[in-house]
Parts: structure tokens; C-alpha cells; sequence
């Protein structure tokens, strides 16, 4: 391979990743704000449950929407204007007052915040081989990992020098504005005149008849159901664990806050490895890598449920198991879009998968808050994250056993 070339490909997937790395201090940032929040407006947790409701919703619809237009337009401009809008609507939610308010922004910073993943893995795909595409997703996804990481440690930081909630929305999203410009400019959707020619050769396809072919692909309909139940489970640890580690004397113990940060930690180790091991280990074959991963998954939950939660040596190191496997499967998720679809269909692929993924989580927020005000305890929350990524596992077990080809060529 060209090493210029070969230099271009790694710009173009660090500097998305780079990108990535501070989206979701516009995203994940909620979970740790919800407490005070709460307090200061006299919030219920079940409202609570709605408002993130609210956010994955919209982030369910835009996925729907944006990844069908990033197979038609510049991701590269997408992405950026999806930071930018992000950024405005967190700052909007610093000044709220009322728990209605919050919901309808929240909502809308959902649906902006989805203009960048499948418009940036559309980019990445344009740029990387089907040889090499488990270890570019996964590289991709482990910078959506270690965003997380980025927004926990600094919400813990804010929290431990006493700032209050709406600083939450204001301070981390700076970073998104750095890394979103940086973005602009330096980003290309596609390698160029190569890849220009081959788009001469290519059929023009409709956006309707983009969803159709994604509809008709009965693989990809049960691997995108399993998907949903995993997103389920991931959300329910991002948003749910800080509550459950946060307490009521969490100054008096401020160890739990680190253990809570572990969760993004193996969240991000995770993607990575799932990624290079589907293209290694597991021979491209992405299924199987999902199936173990959501499997031990499973257990873990149980694990985290039957454990003292004053015990934080175990509790750390459950935190950074239970990231590393729940999240390390959606780098496997990701490139059986192209994978199943083809290359033209990534965006809208992808764009699919996620809305499915983020409507289950967007129903696992107050079902997961129903659950704690019904019993009373944060703890409850892994049992149900158990059961989430058992029928995650039978989904994407069941795809084993139907007759369409599992790989597609791109």
C-alpha cells in the first residue's frame, strides 16, 4: 500500500476519533447532573427516567434520519454541525428551570447529537478496506468509549470541587468545540478521484430505496434487535451506575466515585479489543464475538447485584468487566452493517442499527427508574441489565441458524 496513502487513512480515522472523544461531554454528562438536578427542581427519579428518555428519542429519530443523509452528503460537515448545535442546547439546559423545559432540549440535543456517529463511520468506511474494517470500527468505537471516560472524569472533578449540576452542562462541552473545529478542517469525507470513480460506477439509489434494501436484509433486522437489548444494557450501566454509586454520603466516601469512572475505562479497552479480535480470533466472524461478549456480560450483572457495595476493590474491578464486556461488543455491531449491506449502505446502515439501539435504551431509562422507586434500591438495576443482555445473546444467536449469507461483499 502507498504510504501516503497509508498516512491519510490514519489521519482521517484519528482525527474522527479525536472528534468522538468529546461528544458525549454533551451526552453522558446527564447521568451525573441527574442528582442535583433532582434535588434543585423537586424531580421524581421516574421523571428523571423521562427526560433521558426524551434525549434517546431524539438521538433514535436523528439516527434514522442522518445516517440515510450520510450516505447522500459531506459526513465531514454533518458531524460538525451536529457538535456545534450540541453545544448551544447544553449550555440552554445550564439556565432551565423546570423539568419540562429540560426535556424538550434535551430532546433536541439528542436528536443533533446524532448527526455524528454513522456520518463519521460512513468517513471511516470510505477510507478503510473490508480486511482492515473491525480494527477501524473498533479504534472508532473505543474513542466512543474513552468519551465517556473523558465526561466521568471530568464530572467527577466539578463534583468534588463543589460545583453544582448546571456547571455540568456548561464546563466539559468546551472540549467538543475544540475537537469539532479541529474536525473541519482537517477532515475529508473520501480518499478523492479513486474513490470518485468508483461512485461513477455505482447505480444512483434513492434515499427510499436505501431503507427498503435495509429492511430486507432479515439478518441485519435480528442482529439490529439484539443491538437494541445490548444498547439497553449500556445505557442502563452509563446512566444508572453513578446514581447507584453517588448515594446519599458519596463526600463521605468519595472512593465511589472512581469506581464508577472504571465503567467508561473498560468500556473503552473493550471496543478495541473486540474489534481486532472479530478480524483475528474470531476470523471476521462478528456474530460469535457478540454472542461470548454479551454472555459474560450477563453474569457480571448478577456479579455487581450479589456484591457488597462497600467493598470497592471487587466493586472496581466489576465496573471495569462489565464495560469492557457490554460495550466491547458494539465494535462488532457496527461493521455488519457494510458487511451485510455493503459499502453504499453504511450510513444508513449504521443510522438503522442506532435508532433501534437508542429507542430500547430510550424505554430502558424509566423502566430502569420505575425499578429503583418501586424497590427502593439502586441495586436493582442488574438484575434487569442481566436479563437485557440475555436477550441480546438470543438474538444474535438466533442469526446463526437463518439461511441469508452472513458476509456480504462490500
Amino acid at each position: 500500500m502507498d504510504k501516503k496513502f497509508r498516512a491519510q487513512q490514519w489521519k482521517m480515522l484519528l482525527i474522527t476519533m479525536f472528534c468522538y472523544l468529546f461528544f458525549y461531554t454533551g451526552r453522558h454528562n446527564f447521568g451525573w447532573a441527574a442528582k442535583g438536578m433532582a434535588a434543585d427542581l423537586h424531580i421524581p427519579y421516574t421523571a428523571i427516567g423521562w427526560i433521558s428518555f426524551s434525549m434517546l428519542i431524539g438521538y433514535s429519530i436523528g439516527q434514522l434520519i442522518n445516517g440515510n443523509l450520510a450516505d447522500r452528503f459531506s459526513a465531514r460537515l454533518m458531524v460538525t454541525v451536529g457538535a456545534y448545535l450540541s453545544i448551544i442546547t447544553n449550555v440552554a439546559i445550564s439556565f432551565a428551570g423546570s423539568g419540562t423545559v429540560i426535556m424538550i432540549l434535551w430532546a433536541l440535543n439528542g436528536y443533533f447529537q446524532s448527526m455524528a456517529f454513522a456520518p463519521g463511520a460512513k468517513l471511516i468506511n470510505n477510507w478503510w478496506s473490508e480486511e482492515e474494517r473491525g480494527k477501524a470500527f473498533g479504534f472508532y468505537t473505543m474513542a466512543a468509549g474513552l468519551s465517556s471516560v473523558v465526561t466521568y472524569l471530568l464530572s467527577i472533578i466539578l463534583l468534588q470541587q463543589g460545583y453544582e449540576w448546571r456547571m455540568l452542562f456548561r464546563l466539559p462541552v468546551l472540549l467538543l468545540l475544540i475537537s469539532a473545529t479541529a474536525f473541519l478542517i482537517i477532515a475529508r469525507d473520501k480518499p478523492g478521484a479513486a474513490t470518485d470513480e468508483q461512485v461513477k460506477k455505482q447505480p444512483e439509489v434513492s434515499w427510499v430505496d436505501r431503507y427498503r434494501m435495509v429492511l430486507g436484509n432479515k439478518r441485519f433486522m435480528v442482529v439490529s434487535l439484539g443491538f437494541g437489548f445490548e444498547s439497553m444494557a449500556r445505557y442502563g450501566l452509563i446512566f444508572w451506575v453513578p446514581v447507584h454509586y453517588l448515594g446519599g454520603n458519596w463526600k463521605d466516601n468519595p472512593g465511589n466515585l472512581w469506581v464508577t469512572f472504571l465503567l467508561p475505562v473498560g468500556m473503552s479497552a473493550g471496543a478495541l479489543t473486540f474489534g481486532m479480535l472479530s478480524d483475528s480470533l474470531f476470523k471476521k466472524d462478528r456474530v460469535k464475538a457478540i454472542f461470548f461478549g454479551m454472555l459474560v456480560s450477563a453474569v457480571i450483572a448478577i456479579l455487581i447485584y450479589i456484591s457488597p457495595v462497600h467493598n470497592l476493590l471487587l466493586g472496581s474491578i466489576l465496573m471495569l468487566l462489565a464495560g469492557f464486556f457490554v460495550y466491547g461488543p458494539q465494535a462488532c455491531f457496527f461493521p455488519l452493517s457494510p458487511d451485510l449491506l455493503g459499502s453504499s449502505l453504511t450510513g444508513t446502515g449504521i443510522g438503522f442499527m442506532n435508532m433501534i439501539g437508542y429507542l430500547f435504551a430510550a424505554f430502558g431509562e424509566p423502566l430502569l427508574g420505575f425499578a429503583i422507586d418501586t424497590t427502593g434500591s439502586t441495586n436493582s438495576i442488574f438484575i434487569v441489565i442481566s436479563v437485557l443482555c440475555l436477550l441480546s445473546v438470543a438474538c444474535v444467536g438466533a442469526v446463526k441458524y437463518m439461511k441469508q449469507p452472513l458476509v456480504k461483499t462490500a
